[in-house]
């Protein structure tokens, strides 16, 4: 039976276990987890925050992160402006970014959600409007929501990945992690 750890990254965590690139070491995994034997299922950037899944099971770890497998990843964003209907038709058919065009994604507005407060928290401004959007993309490429959203127009304040397949975020508090049978 595989292990599968579901982690509520905070904003600012590298999403690997050891910092060796900063003479100041940066918050990673092992500030966390103590779970021998797990790795991370894909990456999310370290000014991410949300569902990074870890396991002991390199096929499993394969089918999450690899792009051919097309695993939906669900992301909760908060965009600069207030985002028209063009744009998210847009981000539907697939934008073209400089490394190509990518894949349609589901793309909707929703109402602000009820999240946990970033640490430090996202810059506001009285004259520009921000609004919330729901992205469930299909691949993987580097930076990917941040460049579609910026493509469309709208870059992106606050990146939060809510589910990636069948497992969600819900319930489980920055910084914390559950153990779930895969």
């Amino acid at each position: 039976m595989s292990r599968l750890i579901l982690f509520n990254k905070p904003f600012g965590v590298l999403p690997q276990f050891t910092d060796r690139s900063s003479p100041s070491p940066r918050p990673t995994l092992s500030n966390f987890i103590d779970a021998p034997g797990v790795y991370p299922a894909g990456r999310l950037d370290m000014d991410s925050e949300g569902l990074l899944l870890l396991t002991d099971d390199g096929r499993l770890q394969a089918r999450i992160a690899e792009p051919k497998f097309k695993m939906a990843k669900t992301y909760l964003v908060q965009v600069d402006g207030d985002i028209a209907e063009a744009s998210l038709k847009a981000l539907r058919q697939g934008v073209l970014l400089k490394d190509g065009r990518t894949l349609p994604a589901e793309a909707e507005r929703i109402d602000d959600p009820q999240l946990w407060p970033r640490d430090p928290p996202v810059r506001f401004r009285k004259t520009v409007p921000d609004c919330w959007i729901r992205l469930t993309i299909r691949e993987g490429k580097n930076r990917q929501v941040r460049r579609m959203t910026a493509a469309v127009g709208h870059p992106t304040l606050r990146l939060v990945r809510w589910a990636i397949g069948e497992w969600t975020v819900e319930g489980i508090a920055p910084g914390g992690w559950r153990e779930v049978i895969a």
